[in-house]
């Protein structure tokens, strides 16, 4: 932005130090006069007075006093006057020297450098507690565009993967004409629909990132079964048991995006399970300042370092048991995982001790009153109740 220019901060402070020490003088320089030489008589030098029969020979008079006091008191206001400036300068340099610092990595930051730390050492005092919330801002960006560029290399390599496949089958097609055109047409169609569901998946990650959805209040209990009813075909095929059970739980979220997020999270169960006679629990709770949704699978032991990458996009999880026909594109829990951020949760995930994983979701809770659109069935159903499928 074009600004007009002003005088610095430093100048400004040096002024109102100077000026608050010469108002200082001036004040003390009237009191003198106030309450000192307007005591003093107006009487003409060497004059002699009688009083009571005595004979007072009297000094100096008010007038010889200010002829006297007046240069002196001009002299001590120019002394303090430049005094204040040349001190009020320093102490102004040094007071503002950590606005210096944290400007200039402020100017190192905007040029594309986001590694500079403030680092201001000294006991806590405002300028400290500003560079180490502007160190912390430093470390939070830093980590998001690293993030962030290591999130656009993934999507790029994984959007072109299929498009190399589909390059290579029109070109081998294009050179043997007499390829059967079914089994080409079936085996893009497949690697289309891959790409499709890579391309809304990438969308619906950046979406849950800009928390650009509107709040209302959300049955999680609700969104469990209508969830669940969704993967039953997918948990049957698998001789999988899904069971839902727990109580009304109400946050205040976007309906879309808590179904995908649990929707994911109970086919990561599914799929991540035990090849027949696995078991996937979905458990809703409500607590007094927030809403618990818990899912919880059988499985195959799942190493602690693997847990702590999974909700990273595009980790797949290959140490874990799952079918070639349901890889997915690498996004499930990290989609999972940016929605709860979006809904100001929390995603904990820990590995079961007989093998499976549970994942425990925190979200602030929400009331009916803060925003009624659930309408009446959440209501009717009882507290507590479970479905077995």
């Amino acid at each position: 932005m074009d600004r007009r220019p002003g005088l610095s901060a430093r100048l400004k402070l040096t002024l109102s130090y100077a000026g608050f020490l010469l108002l200082a003088g001036t004040l003390l320089l009237a009191v003198v006069w106030v309450f000192v030489l307007r005591w003093v008589p107006e009487v003409e030098p060497g004059r002699i007075q009688q009083r009571f029969g005595a004979v007072v020979i009297t000094g100096p008079n008010r007038s010889d006093l200010l002829r006297g006091f007046a240069p002196a008191a001009a002299a001590a206001l120019a002394f303090l006057l430049v005094f204040g400036l040349l001190g009020g300068w320093i102490l102004a340099g040094r007071m503002l020297a950590p606005l210096t610092r944290i400007a200039e990595a402020a100017r190192t930051a905007a040029s594309g450098s986001l590694s500079h730390r403030v680092r201001l050492p000294g006991r806590e005092d405002e300028f400290r507690e500003l560079a180490d919330v502007f160190d912390a801002m430093l470390d939070r960006l830093e980590a998001h565009v690293a993030e962030q560029e290591r999130f656009a290399a993934n999507a790029s390599h994984e959007l072109r993967t299929p498009l190399a496949i589909s390059k290579t089958l029109l070109d081998a097609a294009r050179g043997d004409p007499a390829r059967d055109q079914g089994e080409l047409v079936e085996r893009l169609h497949t690697i289309n629909t891959r790409a499709i569901d890579l391309t809304e998946a990438l969308l619906l990650l950046s979406r849950a990132g800009r928390k650009s959805f509107t709040r209302e209040a959300v049955d999680l209990s609700l969104i469990a079964e209508e969830a669940a009813e969704t993967l039953l075909p997918h948990a049957e095929q698998r001789q999988i048991t899904l069971d839902v059970t727990g109580e009304a739980a109400e946050v205040l979220g976007s309906a879309e995006l808590l179904l995908r997020m649990v929707t994911n999270l109970v086919q990561n169960a599914i799929v991540h399970n035990l090849p027949a006679g696995g078991t996937v629990t979905v458990r809703t709770e409500a607590r007094p300042d927030e809403s618990v949704l818990r899912v919880e699978n059988t499985g195959r032991p799942v190493p602690a370092d693997l847990v702590a990458t999974i909700t990273e996009p595009f980790q797949r999880g290959t140490q874990r048991a799952r079918t070639d026909e349901h890889a997915g594109v690498g996004l499930g829990l990290a989609i999972v995982d940016s929605i709860v951020r979006a809904h100001d949760g929390t995603l904990d995930l820990t590995p079961r001790p007989a093998g499976g994983l549970l994942a425990t979701i925190r979200l602030p809770g929400g009331t009916r009153a803060d925003h009624r659109v659930t309408g009446e069935a959440s209501a009717e159903r009882p507290a507590g109740g479970s479905r077995r499928r």
